[in-house]
């Protein structure tokens, strides 16, 4: 099936929500215009469209081959990427002395969703490449940045994040790759590193990986880790490629979904390069500094992956629909001359409005965050700067955790809508069922983005960004509030502006109550607190997620309440009446799991789950 970018409900989410006017007032961003955003959205809904989502059934079916230690990726990938380089998209939001466009992350935003959305599996090496420029750009040297940035912003070179070891999966203390310092100031590292997506590929020139590893004197645990920068092929003062280096691809991984993406084991120090035994690095920083550094990485890889599961689900939302409006099967519930199709029947329009309510909700959470950042970074004000930070920080454990288990939810809801035909293959959507499951488990388990929620999020500020954000709630509650008490525009169903009221007033106070209890329990009971940990994280994405349909409900009704005839509008705000009456009462349940994580956690004592 082809795949239509969402631009409607982008540019939706980019003005009324996240507030794009306002982030192209930042300093920096003078000579980034509404119109050009809107080009570059239009351009890059048509590159997508025309050149990456058509490959992502062939993805699925004709999985990269290694032979002899060299990766042929999927037939058109090359091509693709080779494109995707031509067209600036790696440098989007990368400096322009870099090469880059230097543009908001607002605007890269939903640039990263759409390729997502064209193929998961294509998308992982640009999503990769992006968070090693900004390690490097962060904590590189001025060398290391002028040898090895430029390569990788032109799309001439890509780049992978090497954490993960067969003894040391999320555990990092256990990382056992070492990596010694020679005379002329560079390290030889010997290992074995697991999971690495594109780690061997044939899309590009040379490969950049950034790699944990450990000094021979270094202290143990997860403070005497060092990252090192270690390319597939050396490269010279002048930015030329050279030897190749002691890094090998011993296998790929045969995996449920995302079959287009090579995932690797790679070796380092086999021998068999052009530099003799032993990869040759370059230290990142300062030794025993690695995983701070890295964290760089994947902090932007997180909110990357949050913004996979968001892409996945508007297209199994988008075949689930199409598939719904075409096949006919049984009468109308409420009587007809013969079957209709099942987008007519009830508990279909269910499923398909909470894939819309839930991808549309994650969307909308993912560009705030995105406004967030860039006003944490761009804004004259420095107390408004350190606000907008900690409130993006706050939400990428949010946005990776919640909208990643949306897409399992919402995937599996498309293979429902298909009935039978979604658990055969040709239909596609079963891929995306497949494709979705790695989402909430790379990059760090739902669980360590709800115990990273609780615990540097809500613990370390003792729960003010999650006091704020309530108090901006309650005046969007308090908004609906006179909408509901006012007169309402013609076509609102009746009663809906109040079950919307209702319902996301009993969220916000589920939210405030839960956050209370992991501030009141965590010191003496931190067991209890982290055995609600999850349900914590989805509760708070579910509430802010309400909080931006709210938000979109009220935008929609102004624009009827002005004579807009545009349809989007009444679809928008019927998603919004959807989401308050079918999704905001999660919040409740969930948190009465979190208040009660005392007996959760008793359940569990000495690991003795029988």
């Amino acid at each position: 099936m082809t795949y239509t970018v969402p631009l409607r409900d982008i540019r939706f989410a980019l003005n009324a929500l996240a507030g794009l006017d306002d982030v192209l007032a930042l300093p920096g961003f003078e000579e980034v215009t509404p119109d050009l955003v809107d080009a570059i959205l239009d351009e890059n809904a048509r590159f997508v469209e025309q050149a990456i989502a058509p490959l992502n059934r062939a993805g699925d079916t004709q999985p990269p081959v290694l032979r002899d230690g060299a990766v042929t990726t999927t037939p058109g990938f090359a091509q693709a990427f080779k494109a995707y380089a031509q067209g600036g998209w790696q440098g989007l939001s990368h400096p322009q002395d870099w090469g880059g466009q230097g543009l908001p992350k607002l605007v890269a935003a939903p640039a990263s969703e759409n390729i997502n959305a064209a193929s998961l599996a294509f998308s992982l090496c640009p999503m990769l490449t992006d968070g090693v420029i900004e390690a490097l750009l962060t904590a590189g040297t001025d060398e290391q940045q002028r040898k090895f940035v430029p390569g990788l912003i032109s799309g001439q070179w890509t780049g992978t994040m090497n954490l993960t070891e067969p003894q040391a999966g999320s555990d990092l203390a256990q990382v056992a790759t070492r990596a010694v310092r020679q005379p002329d100031g560079s390290y030889r590292v010997t290992g074995q590193k697991i999971y690495i997506t594109y780690g061997e590929h044939d899309l590009a020139e040379n490969i950049i990986h950034l790699v944990l590893a450990r000094t021979p004197d270094g202290p143990p645990g997860v403070k005497g880790i060092s990252l090192f920068i270690v390319p597939k092929f050396l490269v010279g003062d002048d930015g030329a490629v050279g030897a190749r280096n002691d890094v090998w691809c011993a296998s790929i991984e045969h995996k449920l979904g995302i079959h287009g993406s090579p995932t690797a084991v790679l070796m380092f120090g086999s021998g068999q390069g052009d530099v003799g035994e032993g990869a040759v690095g370059y230290v990142v920083g300062e030794e025993n500094r690695g995983l701070e550094y890295m964290f760089i990485m994947m902090n932007a890889a997180r909110y990357a992956v949050g913004q996979q599961g968001i892409a996945v689900s508007e297209r199994a939302y988008q075949q689930a629909l199409a598939y719904a409006r075409d096949r006919v099967q049984s009468r109308a519930v409420e009587g007809s001359s013969g079957p209709v199709p099942i987008a007519r029947h009830p508990d279909v329009q269910r499923m398909l409005l909470t894939m819309r309510a839930l991808t549309e909700a994650g969307r909308a959470v993912s560009f705030v965050a995105a406004a967030a950042h860039d006003r944490g970074k761009h804004h004259a004000d420095a107390q408004v700067r350190a606000r907008n930070m900690a409130f993006y920080e706050y939400l990428v454990p949010v946005i990776k955790g919640f909208s990643t288990e949306a897409a399992l939810e919402v995937t599996s809801l498309g293979v429902q809508v298909h009935g039978g035909m979604g658990f055969i293959e040709e239909t596609g959507a079963a891929q995306h069922y497949r494709d979705a499951r790695i989402l909430p488990i790379y990059e760090g388990t739902t669980a360590i983005q709800a115990n990273d929620l609780v615990g540097r999020k809500t613990l370390r500020d003792g729960g003010a960004v999650a006091a704020a954000a309530i108090a901006a709630m309650r005046d969007t509650l308090a908004a609906l509030a006179t909408v509901v008490a006012g007169a309402r525009s013609d076509g609102a169903p009746q009663g809906a502006w109040a079950v919307l009221h209702d319902h996301f007033e009993a969220a916000i106070g589920a939210y405030e109550n839960a956050v209370q209890y992991v501030l009141a329990h965590a010191k003496d009971n931190p067991r209890a607190v982290f055995a609600g940990s999850v349900p914590y994280l989805m509760l708070t994405g579910l509430t802010h997620g309400g909080w931006q349909m709210a938000r979109a409900a009220l935008a929609c009704e102004q624009h009827i309440r002005d004579g807009d005839t545009d349809k989007f509008y009444v679809q928008k705000r019927a998603t919004a009446f959807f989401y308050g009456a079918q999704l905001l009462p999660r919040v409740t349940a969930l948190s009465q799991a979190v208040l009660a994580g005392e007996v959760t956690e008793a359940c569990g004592t000495d690991g003795d789950i029988a």
